[in-house]
C-alpha cells in the first residue's frame, strides 16, 4: 500500500487527505491482524512517521486504536465492531439472541456463541460463558475463515450458492454440525443455524463443548437444546 501523489489527490472531486490517511491506517491494521509500531505503519503506507503521528494520536484518543504501553505497538480496538452492532438488524439479532444464549448455556453447562458471516469470515457477536468452573469461551469480535470453522460451515450450508459440495450438503441435510474443534484438543464444536423465513442462515450458534474426563459427554442432549434455541431466536426475529 503506497501513498498517492499530491496530483492524484487533487484530481479527486472531493479530496479529504486527512480522512483518507485515517482510513488507510484502519484498513492496514485490519489486514495485518497483528499490532504494528508507528514506524511500521508509516513504512507500509509509504508515508513519513511525522505525517501519520497526529492521525494515530486522534484515532487512539477516539478509541478506534489501542496502544500497548509495554511495546508501543498499535492495534485496532473493538470500537468499529461496537458501532457495527448498532445497525438495526444486527442490534435486533443481538437483543433477541443474548437472553436465549444465556438460558442455553445455563441449561447445558457450556459456553455458547452467536456468529455471523462478514466478508468470508465468521465473527463472534455474542459470547456467553457457561456456569461451570471451567469453560472455553471465545472473545467478542473473534474472526476466522468461514470455511475453516464449524460455525462458518453451518452458515454457508444454508446460503444460496452452497452448491453440491458434499460437506455442506450433508450439513444442510442434517440441519447441524458436530465436529472436533479445529484448534483445541478435547473440545467438540456443536453448531446449528438461525434461519430466516426463506430458509437462509442469518447466523449460527456454536457450543464449544468441553469434554471432561470425569463426565460423560452429552453432545446429543446439548444439540437438542441448541436446535430449540435456534428456532426460538428465529421466531423472536419474526
Amino acid at each position: 500500500m503506497t501513498a498517492e501523489t499530491a496530483a492524484d489527490a487533487r484530481s479527486r472531486p472531493y479530496p479529504a487527505p486527512a480522512l483518507e490517511k485515517g482510513l488507510e491506517i484502519i484498513e492496514l491494521l485490519a489486514l495485518a491482524q497483528t499490532p504494528l509500531s508507528a514506524r511500521a505503519i508509516a513504512e507500509r503506507l509509504g508515508r513519513s512517521k511525522n505525517e501519520i503521528f497526529r492521525m494515530l494520536f486522534v484515532l487512539i484518543e477516539r478509541g478506534y486504536l489501542d496502544r500497548d504501553p509495554a511495546t508501543d505497538e498499535i492495534a485496532l480496538s473493538n470500537r468499529l465492531f461496537e458501532l457495527g452492532m448498532r445497525v438495526p438488524r444486527a442490534r435486533d439479532l443481538v437483543e433477541v439472541a443474548t437472553p436465549a444464549l444465556e438460558a442455553l448455556s445455563e441449561r447445558i453447562g457450556q459456553s455458547s456463541h452467536l456468529v455471523v458471516l462478514s466478508k468470508g469470515e465468521t465473527v463472534v457477536i455474542v459470547a456467553v460463558a457457561g456456569p461451570g468452573d471451567i469453560n472455553f469461551t471465545l472473545r467478542l469480535g473473534y474472526r476466522r475463515p468461514a470455511a475453516a470453522s464449524t460455525s462458518g460451515q453451518v452458515i454457508l450450508a444454508f446460503r444460496d450458492g452452497a452448491g453440491s459440495e458434499p460437506g455442506l450438503t450433508a450439513i444442510a441435510a442434517d440441519g447441524f454440525l458436530i465436529a472436533d474443534s479445529h484448534d483445541v484438543v478435547g473440545v467438540t464444536d456443536i453448531s446449528a443455524p438461525i434461519l430466516d423465513r426463506k430458509g437462509q442462515a442469518i447466523a449460527s450458534i456454536v457450543v464449544p463443548y468441553l469434554n471432561r474426563r470425569e463426565a460423560r459427554p452429552q453432545h446429543q442432549e446439548a444439540l437438542a437444546e441448541l436446535l430449540s434455541t435456534c428456532r426460538a431466536i428465529a421466531e423472536g426475529l419474526g
